[in-house]
């Protein structure tokens, strides 16, 4: 099975489009799937993170939607799988799950019992451990969360996390540009050949110009083209054209994220966002997450027209 073999641009992070009785909608997916592909600049697709409800999936499920998605986009684009489970015999079964679906690569999120006890490194590299022995031909990309939660990794643990053959990148949020910066010099003193993607959605433009490899964003299966924009301006050094991409995508940004970070409701706005954009024909979510009212709504129908978006 083929590994990424460049990680380096654009990973949208894939919403999962839901039937009006909530199954998952298959067409739908396709769909949306092969749409981001034809974006020049999307180099993968990752599915089951926080952007596709992962939490309202079941194993099933989410092999499933890695099955569908692996299989739409065969032969065009490399498929990543999130990992998000709490023990070590647990997560080696969802990863051999992932590999059969498809994955060619697994995104491996922190067990989330460590955001309530905490964890030592030992714990975190028994876990990458587990689950590359379970699909040892896999790459695994790091998810690193936010600073302010228990289950951060320390600069010394992504350097040790770094020097894994088996590590070929990391998804960076930790939502504290000094830790950022710090963990980022630590990576790239480990083994510089590691990617380093900003995974932080309501401040693309500050987190790209910290010298990384890309971005794995949920918010790209909305708005894949405008980010493409604004890493390719980055990457030419052409400051100008950044923030005026960045103008206009603040806009939609507000109306998804508001002022705080990615969250059920937030993502539930984001497919509300798609659907006005024309990107999804039914934006459901499940329950127990919210449809957007009528004032979020109207904000995401006025970030949407001023992007040029609105096709509803």
């Amino acid at each position: 099975m083929p590994s990424i073999a460049n990680y380096r641009g654009i990973i949208p992070a894939i919403a999962c489009p839901f039937t009006p009785d909530h199954r998952i909608d298959e067409s739908a997916l396709r769909r949306l799937a092969s749409w981001l592909a034809g974006h020049d600049g999307v180099v993968a697709v990752m599915t089951n993170g926080h952007t596709g409800e992962v939490f309202s999936l079941t194993p099933a499920e989410r092999a499933e939607v890695t099955r569908i998605v692996a299989d739409e986009l065969k032969g065009r684009l490399p498929v990543v799988s999130s990992i998000v489970c709490e023990g070590l015999a647990e997560a080696a079964a969802h990863a051999r799950a992932a590999r059969e679906a498809g994955a060619v690569a697994l995104d491996v999120m922190p067990p989330h019992h460590w955001l309530r006890f905490g964890f030592t490194s030992g714990h975190a590299l028994q876990y990458f451990e587990a689950i590359h022995q379970a699909a040892p031909d896999l790459d695994l990309v790091c998810h690193v969360y936010p600073a302010w939660t228990r289950a951060a990794y320390s600069s010394q643990l992504l350097a040790e996390l770094a020097r894994l053959p088996y590590v070929q990148a990391f998804k960076v949020g930790q939502r504290d540009m000094n830790k950022y910066a710090r963990d980022i010099q630590a990576i790239r003193a480990a083994d510089a050949s590691k990617a380093i993607l900003t995974c932080h959605d309501e401040y693309l433009l500050a987190s790209m110009v910290q010298g990384v490899d890309g971005a794995l964003v949920g918010f790209a299966t909305f708005i894949p083209q405008l980010i493409i924009d604004l890493w390719r301006a980055v990457q030419a050094g052409d400051l100008k054209k950044a923030m005026a991409i960045q103008a206009v995508i603040t806009p939609l940004k507000d109306a998804v994220y508001g002022a705080g970070e990615p969250t059920g409701e937030a993502h539930a706005r984001m497919k509300a966002g798609m659907y006005l954009a024309g990107v999804l024909a039914d934006p459901t979510v499940r329950p127990p997450t919210e449809a957007p009212n009528r004032a979020e709504m109207d904000a995401l129908k006025a970030a949407t027209l001023q992007a040029g978006l609105l096709a509803r």
